[in-house]
């Protein structure tokens, strides 16, 4: 079986998006997120797409013309790809604790593993994440289902890209 039959299994076995959080921990994530993210939650639109070899995580402002969340977006996205490059996956965890779902197995990629790009978008900026390793994509699908759920109506699916 080649890799991106794996994959594709993977997929199909995992329900990323099925996962929802209670009102209580949306706001406990959204009291921490304002304590890591310099944007406004309520602002703005975190769009999680899950591709066969990773995924696109964007962040919009609500309002297009709003520059001031545009920036901070843009700001937070490129200091987070930065980070991920480096396997530093802290700002996560402070935001939705050790224990979500994929961050472990993200933590202990070897450099490399998972690839981060940057790009800006209108109103905002994206980072798409990719591997080779089926394991770290099933990860990176999983821990983008907790922030969706986390994240609640400020958040939704993109749709998914093989």
């Amino acid at each position: 079986m080649n890799k991106s039959m794996v994959v594709l299994l993977l997929l199909a076995a995992a329900p990323v998006f099925a996962q929802q959080a209670t009102p209580e921990r949306q706001a406990e994530v959204a009291r921490r997120g304002a304590q890591v993210m310099p944007f406004e939650l309520t602002a703005t639109t975190h769009v999680f797409t899950t591709t066969s070899d990773g995924g696109v995580q964007r962040v919009v402002a609500k309002d297009p013309s709003d520059a001031r969340q545009t920036g901070l977006v843009r700001a937070h996205l490129r200091e987070i790809a930065r980070q991920f490059k480096d396997g530093d996956f802290s700002a996560p965890a402070r935001i939705h604790g050790d224990a979500m779902p994929g961050l472990a197995r993200l933590k202990a990629a070897a450099p490399g593993q998972v690839q981060v790009a940057y790009r800006e978008v209108d109103g905002g900026a994206e980072l798409v994440y990719r591997s080779d390793d089926p394991q770290l994509v099933a990860a990176l699908h999983e821990w983008f289902g907790a922030q969706l759920a986390d994240h609640g109506k400020d958040a939704m699916a993109g749709h998914h890209h093989h």
